[in-house]
């Protein structure tokens, strides 16, 4: 079939948008292919079709657990077989999904970069045909993107054991330096770069100066009709503005990392099927949710750069309906944003001193290590040193890129459970309960080795089994525990520490520009464009994130705040800018009739006559005989 032809088979489409089929054709025809598309763009129609076109598995690496999930159910109802691989699976779900990649005709295997570098992936992939591999997210590869990955860089050592396998890197957010550095990280050997306009048409971008936030926020949401999202750094603040909105009448729930997978999924389809109005979240959501009819994406904190900004807000009207992106923007907000500079990038020797201290944490004599795992809470690990959380987070992220450890992000654990009674001891117990008798008897059947070791189990899977909720195994599993019939440990979310090289001295610890000064120099750069956009006045705001994305735009967007705001001419900003420099491009470096100047522009004579009379004034042009000259 024709990629057109497939694309009608399964999507129901007669066409392709922008520049998909020009980035389908490039990866089709072998070339490793980077795609630049803004959120909603159509990324996963670029990989999709050309894996469905030839034989064999497509490999898709991504971050992002729930644009897995939702993918691989949005591609299994299409009648396309699709599996996941991702942190909080067991090992035998891990081995059945990736066994189907060999032997079961699939067409997408989607796993997370931190699986990559597993024994049991790098074993199963030697026996898989891979006819393609897509980078999801791609900037996260790249030591000057705003999110980079550690995890990332694996992803080339795949290169290497698939050689002659096309890569498709996408991404929504890169800057002309990250675009060249992900070619390089990911060893591109022809590289093709296919760019969308990163242009919003139908998305105002807006910034209100106010020192109470949730008031504002109310005000707006009370003006305005539709879906929202209101983002916040902090997870007390979620749920500070959603009760605030709740007790205003205004339906909304929060989301942030640190909520259990149940809560998140409940909470996310409450607003995915409008039962919540306003989803208030941290940035850990969002990415990979697909809700096209959002209006109105608030940001209540200043994001640390035009990166992030630019794809959240980007999360409103994906339907292509006017919608707005407004920030929220406090007198105190430019001291807070130039403080995570120092937060984000401690004096070198307080991270010696963290490196130090962690040694003393897990008691690793000098010369030890190497290769050592260790489960990390930062809490406990703070208080007995005395340490800032904030502050010690960047300084492991430092030494990870330094190369001395790996500091993960919290990692899902499954449950384990272990008997502590014999077989025939279990037997002979006597229970009142059918629903606990019941669940034994599917823990048995399910798994093997639980009287002589921990086995790792997964409540949802018992939960169909049984016929019982989630929190009733829940509640019997602790029942148990308690009574000492079994050890059951719970499903929770740990960081962990590995050591990747046997303890260093501290003193000898060396940080080299690339990681250190000019991470920081490009950090301090994206912090300084995000206060300029928030502070500008007199300049189109989708025009500055258009020019920091290397996309230099000719026109005003007519809808931004400043755009609208009235110019001392009494003409709208937007107008007036353009105006001035249609003016001064036309004029040059020459003189030029007055009269010719109302023929050659195509404004209305009399705000011509404005913006002439206001630069003249304020001798920007010189008007003389008739003739205008700079």
């Amino acid at each position: 079939m024709t990629y057109k032809e497939i694309l009608k088979k399964y999507w129901n489409f007669d066409n392709f948008r922008g520049i998909q089929e020009d980035i389908i054709e490039s990866i089709g025809q072998g070339h490793d292919t980077l795609g630049l598309m803004p959120t909603g763009g159509g990324k996963s129609i670029t990989f999709q079709i050309p894996a469905l076109s030839k034989p064999g598995l497509c490999l898709v690496i991504t971050p992002l657990i729930a644009l897995m999930k939702d993918q691989v159910r949005n591609l299994r109802e299409r009648g396309i077989k699709a599996v996941a691989v991702y942190s909080g699976m067991t090992r035998e779900e891990i081995i059945v999904a990736l066994e189907n990649c060999i032997f079961g005709d699939y067409k997408f295997l989607y796993i997370s970069p931190e699986r990559l570098d597993t024994e049991i992936f790098r074993t199963k992939l030697k026996s898989m045909n891979i006819s393609m591999i897509t980078v999801d997210e791609s900037h996260c590869i790249s030591q000057w993107g705003y999110d980079f990955r550690p995890a990332y860089t694996k992803i080339s050592d795949i290169r290497s054991l698939l050689p002659n396998v096309p890569v498709l890197a996408l991404t929504a957010t890169a800057t002309p330096e990250v675009v060249d550095d992900i070619q390089k990280q990911l060893d591109f050997k022809d590289g093709r770069v296919f760019k969308m306009s990163f242009e919003r048409n139908n998305l105002a971008y807006i910034v209100r100066n106010t020192e109470n936030k949730q008031a504002e926020i109310l005000h707006i949401l009370s003006r305005m009709k539709g879906s929202a999202i209101i983002y916040t750094r902090n997870r007390k603040k979620t749920k500070e503005i959603a009760n605030f909105l709740n007790i205003n009448n205004i339906t909304a729930t929060f989301y942030h990392a640190g909520l259990n997978n149940d809560v998140k999924d409940a909470r996310q389809k409450s607003w995915l099927e409008d039962k919540s109005r306003v989803m208030v979240s941290t940035n850990a959501f969002g990415m990979g949710i697909d809700k096209p009819d959002v209006r109105i994406v608030i940001h209540a904190d200043m994001p640390d750069s035009p990166e992030a900004y630019f794809q959240e807000a980007g999360r409103a009207g994906r339907d292509g309906e006017k919608a707005y992106a407004v920030l929220l923007n406090s007198k105190s907000d430019k001291s807070t944003l130039q403080k995570r500079v120092a937060d984000t990038f401690p004096e070198k020797d307080y991270i010696r001193k963290i490196y130090e201290d962690i040694n003393y944490y897990y008691q690793m004599a000098m010369g030890d290590g190497l290769e050592c795992t260790k489960a990390f809470n930062i809490d406990e690990f703070c208080r007995n040193f005395k340490h800032f959380p904030i502050q010690t987070d960047s300084a492991l992220k430092i030494l990870t890129r330094a190369g001395y450890l790996e500091y993960t992000d919290e990692q899902d654990n499954a449950s384990r459970l272990m008997f502590t009674i014999r077989r025939d001891e279990l037997y002979r117990l006597e229970s009142k309960d059918p629903d606990a008798d019941k669940l034994i008897n599917v823990i048995l059947r399910s798994y093997t080795g639980l009287f002589t070791d921990y086995a790792f189990i997964n409540e949802e899977s018992l939960s169909i089994r049984s016929g019982l909720t989630r929190q009733r195994i829940y509640d019997i599993l602790v029942a148990f525990s308690k009574s000492h019939i079994l050890h059951y440990i719970p499903q929770k979310k740990t960081p962990y520490i590995i050591y990747t090289r046997e303890r260093q001295n501290a003193d000898r610890i060396i940080f080299t520009p690339e990681v250190y000064e000019k991470r920081k120099e490009s950090y301090e750069k994206r912090i300084k464009a995000m206060i300029d956009y928030a502070s500008s006045t007199d300049n189109c705001r989708s025009r500055m994130l258009l020019d920091y994305f290397g996309e230099k735009n000719k026109h005003n967007c007519m809808m931004c705040d400043v755009c609208l705001d009235k110019h001392n001419t009494g003409i709208k900003k937007g107008e007036f800018k353009e105006i001035e420099e249609n003016i001064l491009r036309v004029v040059g470096d020459k003189k030029i009739a007055a009269a010719s100047l109302f023929d050659l522009l195509e404004y209305d004579k009399e705000k011509i006559q404005n913006v002439i009379t206001y630069l003249t004034h304020e001798e920007i042009i010189h008007v003389k005989d008739g003739f205008i000259f700079i």
